[in-house]
């Protein structure tokens, strides 16, 4: 397994290396955006590392360019907690992100987290789709958890869909409601809060502590598989 890092901090590059060489990764590493590029085609990396904040060709841009024609899962660094930020590259096609600083063990979960999503995409077109409890009968319409039916209105059923087949990615407010309702909802946040609230309180044990269905404040929602704490 391959992962290319791509960031203008030798001492980021070296740090990566070293931890994601323990964890038996195969690292390859550029100093910008235009190195990034070339690597990321003649090597064909199973998961890409990118920092936004590069001079010349900068992260969104290389997000942009590789997405246009590559799969590979992109978790991007960015050294500012702006939420404007994030949001854009993950509308670019980021699956990920992080803020530095952060910790090598948070990283490889990150990453164990995209491989698994990323090899499972050809599951889309399963007849079902379980996690935790959760039944989603896609030939059918039907979910249920534990055994018992969940009644949802079509759009909720849409939306519980789109999210567990984007299962463990971060995905935006505008990429869902685009996808769900369309491009001329793009803007309405009210109209999805109120659906994945409603969501809640049908598919969650707990709705005030959500498993499945995670906020990711003020960037959007990810569909978690782990197994509850």
């Amino acid at each position: 397994m391959k992962v290319l890092v791509i960031d203008d901090e030798p001492q980021i590059r070296r740090a990566l290396r070293a931890g994601l060489e323990r964890s038996n990764w195969e690292v390859l590493l550029a100093g910008s955006g235009e190195e990034g590029l070339d690597m990321a085609a003649i090597n064909n990396p199973d998961v890409i590392i990118l920092d936004l904040a590069m001079p010349g060709v900068d992260g969104y841009e290389v997000c942009k360019q590789i997405r246009g024609w590559s799969k590979a899962p992109i978790i991007v660094l960015s050294v500012r907690e702006g939420e404007e930020e994030k949001v854009h590259a993950l509308d670019l096609g980021a699956d990920d992100f992080l803020t530095k600083p952060f910790g090598m063990k948070e990283l490889l979960a990150r990453i164990r987290a995209v491989v698994r999503r990323a090899g499972n995409k050809d599951d889309e077109h399963e007849p079902a789709f379980i996690c935790n409890g959760l039944h989603i009968d896609y030939l059918h319409r039907r979910v249920s958890l534990n055994n018992q039916e969940v009644h949802l209105t079509p759009k909720e059923y849409d939306l519980l869909c789109y999210m567990a087949h984007n299962a463990d990615r971060v995905l935006t407010h505008r990429q869902l409601l685009t996808k769900v309702w369309g491009p001329e909802y793009a803007n309405d946040s009210h109209t999805l809060r109120v659906h994945i609230a409603n969501l809640r309180t049908k598919i969650e044990e707990h709705p005030e502590r959500p498993h499945f269905v995670h906020t990711e404040t003020r960037v959007g929602y990810r569909f978690k598989t782990s197994e509850p704490q």
